[in-house]
């Protein structure tokens, strides 16, 4: 994690210093510029800039413009890149080896032979913050003309890693009014904020992850409760990570004066998966909503085209996680869950009964969809089979 190392806590301290020590806005956007860019490089590298550097310039270019055409090709670009580095590979072997074995893996030697070792560093952050832009500046949004702005929303260091999302007209409106001068209120947050993720991250998903690493092997073998507080102890450390990573981005930011989305609101609170999906990593959750499903129709069709969208949509949201058919299957296991959630009230008897039931009873509504958020987890960390064989010992099968 690139929040734990020694370079980046550095890194952070004197840039915060520096930031607040110069005596005007105007000075220390330009200094906030260079420490992102030198924030990248170091993680990054050249191979890993370069790509993202070039996709900065054809997005900014094509938002000047407000040209539609010129805004759709930009985001070609930019998706057609993030599926050659992060998904290449994947769609190789889904794609082609089906068909021709001989000729996939011809196409995998040529494809590793000019792909790094890793995809660049945040490169789905970037293309969806990329996509956002050129998809509101070609439904009639004001593009960001001053390219140290745009650069600024570009590679915000704090949130360049893992997120959250950013939507650049709050972003730029935060960053103007919280760099006119430094606030005890926002360092007292932020420096709380930090403190919050760094002990969620180091203290408790790590230390969760070698237990769960302990027992992961004898699955089977535990006991049924044994069994079931595994999963309980998966669920939590997957939140414990990634609310970790990003409460000490959104702290970092405040104290830099600027307020990044929220990611996570108690998302083991919800009753429903509709509502935990309106708490669970929020910024990607609501891009999907607005730059997938509402634009493939969302639910202004009728329930078969509803149920469509949402699959369509939240299979994305899976393979956004990684380049592997366990990721696609548990966005579509979310995707269906999504869509008896919001039908099944209109089903007559089993349906109407069970509403009425969880309107009655909460808690029972709250069982059921942590139950079923549980087993989904083990689709998101496992490959598809085992998965659901550890979901049938979960019920004693």
């Amino acid at each position: 994690m690139i929040f734990t190392t020694y370079w980046f806590l550095i890194f952070a301290v004197l840039t915060t210093s520096v930031y607040w020590l110069l005596p005007k806005p105007m000075l220390r956007w330009p200094f906030l510029g260079l420490a992102c860019l030198v924030f990248h490089a170091h993680f990054a590298g050249p191979a890993g800039m370069a790509p993202i550097i070039l996709l900065m310039i054809i997005t900014y270019l094509a938002g000047l413009t407000r040209n539609k055409a010129a805004c759709v090709g930009a985001i070609t670009i930019c998706v057609a890149t993030l599926c050659f580095y992060k998904y290449a590979l994947f769609l190789i072997g889904a794609a082609v080896q089906p068909l021709s074995e001989s000729l996939a893996a011809t196409l995998t030697t040529k494809t590793r032979a000019i792909m790094p070792g890793l995809p660049p560093l945040g490169i789905s952050f970037f293309v969806f913050e990329f996509f956002h832009y050129l998809y509101d500046v070609k439904k009639g949004a004001e593009p960001i003309r001053n390219p140290l702005k745009f650069l600024l929303f570009a590679i915000f260091f704090p949130s360049l890693v893992a997120g959250p999302i950013k939507r650049y007209p709050q972003f730029l409106a935060s960053l103007e009014e919280g760099s006119r001068k430094p606030s005890a209120q926002n360092f007292a947050e932020g420096l709380t904020r930090i403190a919050l993720g760094y002990v969620k991250k180091t203290l408790i998903a790590d230390n969760l992850t070698f237990v769960l690493g302990q027992h992961e092997a004898g699955f089977a073998t535990l006991g049924l409760l044994g069994r079931w507080m595994f999963v309980v102890g998966l669920a939590l450390r997957i939140l414990m990570d990634f609310s970790g990573y990003s409460d000490i981005a959104i702290g970092f930011a405040q104290l830099l004066g600027v307020r990044l989305p929220e990611n996570f609101n108690w998302p083991y609170l919800a009753r429903s998966i509709q509502e935990f999906w309106q708490r669970w990593h929020i910024s990607l959750s609501s891009w999907i909503r607005d730059y997938v499903y509402i634009p493939l129709g969302g639910s202004r069709h009728g329930t078969v085209r509803r149920v469509f969208n949402g699959l369509i949509a939240f299979g994305l949201c899976g393979l956004w996680h990684g380049p592997a058919w366990h990721f696609v299957q548990w966005g579509l296991y979310h995707g269906v869950g999504l869509s008896v959630c919001a039908t099944y009230r209109n089903v007559p008897g089993l349906g109407t009964g069970l509403g009425k039931l969880f309107d009655k009873e909460p808690l029972s509504g709250w069982i059921v969809t942590q139950v079923y958020v549980a087993i989904g987890w083990l689709l998101f960390f496992y490959p598809a089979e085992e998965a659901w064989k550890m979901a049938t010992l979960l019920f004693g099968l």
